[in-house]
C-alpha cells in the first residue's frame, strides 16, 4: 500500500484510495469512531492534489487547508455530516497511525488532535461562509437541496431541464459573487501543482551552519561596507555614485581587487557596484542628502551573520539572475540541490532550456539564439562566482561525479554539446554548501514540499521508517538512514521484521521487506531465511520467485497456495475486485470460484485480506450468471441451486 502517487497515476491512486477508505471505515466501526466515505475520500484527494502529494503526511497547515479550504470549497454532503468533519479527520489520522501508514515527519496523533481543536472555531465560520464554495459545489449543493444528487443516470440532464424551466430556485446574488471571485481572486484554487521530490540531504549542526555564515566573504564585506559608510555617511556624485577615490578605498577594504582598474567613475567597478546594490536592497545603507549612510535600524542584522546571510541569499535573484529570469536562477538551484559535484556545463544547458521557455523564439535566427545561449552561460558563471563568495556554492575542477538522469530530457543539440563538454579532462564543477542546502530546504518546507533530511527518521516507529524509505529514499541514502536508526538502543532488525509482520497491507509489507533486503548488509540472506517464517513466508517467497532465486516448479502444494494467496491479495489491493475476478476467470474459466476457494484455505495469515477476498471476489464468482446447458438452450433454477449447495 503506497501513500504517494504521481499525478498521472490515476488508476493506481484510485485503487489505493478505495482500499484505504474501506479499511478505515471497518476500523472506525470496530473502535466506535465516526467515519464517512465521502469525507475520507475528500481528505485523501486534498493531500493527493497538493505540492507534495503525501497522503499520510499531515501537519497543522495541511489540517487547516483541508478543514478551512477544501471542505468549504469542494465537499457536497448534508450539513450534519459536514459539521463532524473534524472528528472524521481525527478518525482517519488515528487510523493511519494505528496501521503504520503515518508519515513520521508529520504531526503525531496527539499533535493532530490539538491542531484540529485549534481549527474548530475557524472551521465553523468557514462552513457558514457561502462565498468560500466553488462553482461546482454551488450547483451540486443546489441540486442536492432539491432532492437531486446528480449521481443517477440522467440526473444531470433532468437538473438542467429543471433549471431551464425555472423550477429550481437558487441564490443569483451569491452566484454572481462566486463568478466575480473566480475572475479576480488568485487564492481560490486549492489544487496545487505537484513539485519534484528532491533527494535527501545531510546537514551539519546549527552551530556549524552559524560559523559558516560568519565566514562568508560576502557577509563580511556587507558588514564592512555598512561600517565604512557610518552614520555620517560618504559623499555621492551628482549621478548618485561614490567618488572614485572613495570607491578605490572601499575596494581595497573589501578586497574586490578593482582598485587598479582604469575607469571614469565608481560605476565602472562591477563587483563594488554589486555589493553597494546588495547592501541597499538589504536596508544596510541608504542615500540621505547626497550621502551614503549606514541605516541605524540595521544594527541587529549586522550583528547576526546567519540572518544576514539568509537575507543576502534571498535578495540575490533580484540583483542578477542567470539568463535574466528568476525561473532560470531557481532551475540552477534545483539542478544542484542534493547533488555532489555537478558539471557547470550541464547546469548551463538546463538553465538555457528554462530561459527559452520565457523568451520569444519564433522566427529568431539560430545565430542569435546561439549568442543568447552563450551569454546566458557567461551570466551563469558570474552568478556562481557570486554564490561562491556568499558561501552558497563550492566550485572545483575535476572529473564529474556520476549524475542521475534529469526529469527534463535535454534536446538533441544540447545533449551533443554536453557530451563534448563532459569529455574535457578538467571540468568546472559546482555543489551547494550545507549552508545553502539548509536554507533551501527550509524554503521548500515552508512552501509545502517534501524535503527529506538524512537523520530525521532516527527515532521513527519501525513501520513508518520503512514506509518512508521505500517511497522517498534512493538506496544509498536509505542505507545511511537505516544504519542510523539501527544504531540506537532498542532498535534492531527483529523490531523491523515485527513491523513487517504486523503490516495489514500485502503490497506495503512486500515493499518494506524489499527495501530492507536491498539496503541491509544481510538483506538477501534474511529474505531466504524468511521463506519458512510463519507470517512472512508468502512475502519472502514472492520476492525470491520474482528475483529468480526460486523456481516455482520446486514449490510444494502448501507453498503454491501461499504464493497464490499473496499474489491474489496483492492484486486485490492494486486493482480492485473487478480486476481480480477477471484475472481468476482468465486463469481458471468456469473453475474460478473453486480456485478462489482453494486460496481461501491456504493458511495465509492475512485474515482481513482473506475476508475481503471472500466477500468481494469469491462470493460474486459463486453468484455468476447461469451457464447454458448444452442441448437444452437454458439452465434450471433447481440445477443452479444444486450446484451452489455442492
Amino acid at each position: 500500500m503506497r501513500t504517494w502517487f504521481e499525478p498521472q497515476e490515476t488508476e493506481e491512486y484510485e485503487a489505493a484510495r478505495t482500499v484505504l477508505i474501506r479499511r478505515c471505515l471497518a476500523w472506525a466501526d470496530e473502535h466506535g469512531r465516526p467515519a464517512d466515505a465521502p469525507l475520507l475520500r475528500a481528505a485523501l484527494d486534498a493531500r493527493h492534489r497538493s505540492r507534495d502529494g503525501r497522503l499520510a503526511y499531515w501537519d497543522e497547515p495541511q489540517i487547516r487547508r483541508y478543514l478551512l479550504g477544501w471542505i468549504p470549497k469542494y465537499v457536497v454532503t448534508p450539513r450534519e455530516i459536514l459539521e463532524i468533519a473534524p472528528e472524521i479527520l481525527r478518525t482517519f489520522l488515528h487510523y493511519l497511525a494505528a496501521t503504520g501508514l503515518r508519515d513520521p515527519r508529520g504531526a503525531t496523533p496527539a499533535q493532530a488532535d490539538d491542531a484540529i481543536i485549534r481549527a474548530l472555531p475557524d472551521f465553523r465560520a468557514a462552513l457558514d461562509d457561502p462565498s468560500l464554495q466553488g462553482l461546482a459545489k454551488f450547483w451540486a449543493q443546489t441540486a442536492l437541496d432539491h432532492g437531486n444528487d446528480l449521481a443517477g443516470p440522467g440526473a444531470l440532464r433532468d437538473f438542467q431541464l429543471d433549471l431551464d424551466a425555472g423550477r429550481i430556485r437558487y441564490d443569483q446574488e451569491l452566484l454572481d459573487r462566486l463568478l466575480r471571485a473566480r475572475c479576480t481572486r488568485t487564492d481560490l484554487d486549492l489544487e496545487e501543482e505537484r513539485g519534484c521530490l528532491p533527494p535527501p540531504v545531510a546537514l551539519p549542526a546549527p552551530a556549524d551552519l552559524a560559523e559558516a555564515a560568519a565566514r562568508s566573504t560576502t557577509v563580511r564585506r556587507l558588514v564592512a561596507l555598512a561600517t565604512w559608510a557610518g552614520e555620517v555617511g560618504r559623499p555621492l556624485t551628482r549621478a548618485g555614485d561614490l567618488t572614485l577615490a572613495d570607491a578605490r578605498e572601499l575596494s581595497i577594504l573589501l578586497g574586490t581587487g578593482e582598485e587598479q582598474l582604469q575607469v571614469r567613475g565608481s560605476a565602472g567597478l562591477p563587483r563594488l557596484s554589486l555589493l553597494l546594490a546588495w547592501a541597499r536592497r538589504l536596508g544596510l545603507v541608504r542615500v540621505s542628502r547626497g550621502r551614503l549612510c549606514r541605516v541605524a535600524r540595521a544594527a541587529p542584522l549586522l550583528r547576526d551573520p546567519s540572518a544576514l546571510w539568509a537575507r543576502a541569499f534571498d535578495a540575490l535573484p533580484h540583483l542578477i539572475t542567470a539568463g535574466g529570469h528568476t525561473e532560470c536562477f531557481d532551475q540552477m538551484l534545483d539542478a544542484l540541490y542534493g547533488m555532489r559535484d555537478v558539471p557547470v556545463a550541464r547546469v548551463a544547458e538546463l538553465v538555457w532550456l528554462t530561459c527559452q521557455e520565457h523568451t520569444a523564439r519564433d522566427g529568431t535566427p539560430e545565430r542569435i539564439k546561439d549568442l543568447r545561449r552563450r551569454w546566458a552561460a557567461v551570466e551563469l558563471d558570474g552568478t556562481l562566482e557570486m554564490l561562491a563568495d556568499l558561501g552558497a556554492v563550492d566550485l572545483t575542477r575535476g572529473p564529474p561525479d556520476e549524475q542521475p538522469d534529469d526529469d527534463r530530457p535535454l534536446p538533441p543539440d544540447a545533449l551533443e554539446r554536453l557530451r563534448a563538454r563532459l569529455a574535457e579532462p578538467d571540468l568546472l564543477l559546482a555543489r551547494l554548501t550545507p549552508l545553502a542546502l539548509a536554507h533551501l530546504r527550509d524554503r521548500l518546507l515552508a512552501q509545502g514540499h517534501d524535503a527529506p533530511l538524512i537523520g530525521e527518521l532516527a527515532t521513527a516507529p519501525p513501520a513508518e521508517l520503512l514506509g518512508v524509505l521505500f517511497q522517498h529514499y534512493p538506496p544509498r541514502e536509505a542505507a545511511v538512514e537505516l544504519n542510523a536508526w539501527l544504531s540506537r538502543p532498542g532498535q534492531d532488525l527483529e523490531v523491523l521484521l515485527r513491523a513487517i509482520r504486523d503490516c495489514p497491507f500485502r503490497t506495503r509489507a512486500a515493499a518494506m521487506l524489499a527495501v530492507l533486503a536491498e539496503v541491509h548488509p544481510q538483506g538477501a540472506a534474511l529474505v531466504r531465511a524468511l521463506r519458512h517464517d510463519h507470517v512472512l513466508a508468502a512475502t519472502a517467497l514472492t520476492l525470491l520467485v520474482d528475483a529468480g532465486e526460486v523456481d516455482p516448479a520446486t514449490l510444494d502444494r502448501h507453498e503454491h497456495l501461499l504464493l497464490g494467496a499473496e499474489n491474489f491479495l496483492t492484486l486485490l489491493e492494486l486493482g480492485g475486485a473487478r480486476v481480480l475476478i477477471d484475472q481468476l476467470r482468465s486463469m481458471a474459466g468456469d473453475d474460478a470460484y473453486e480456485l478462489a476457494t482453494a486460496v481461501l484455505t491456504s493458511g495465509h495469515h492475512d485474515v482481513t485480506g482473506l475476508e475481503e477476498l471472500r466477500e468481494l471476489v469469491a462470493q460474486p464468482l459463486r453468484e455468476r450468471p447461469l451457464r447454458l446447458i448444452p442441448g437444452t438452450g437454458q439452465g434450471t433454477r433447481r440445477s443452479a441451486r444444486r450446484r451452489r449447495r455442492s
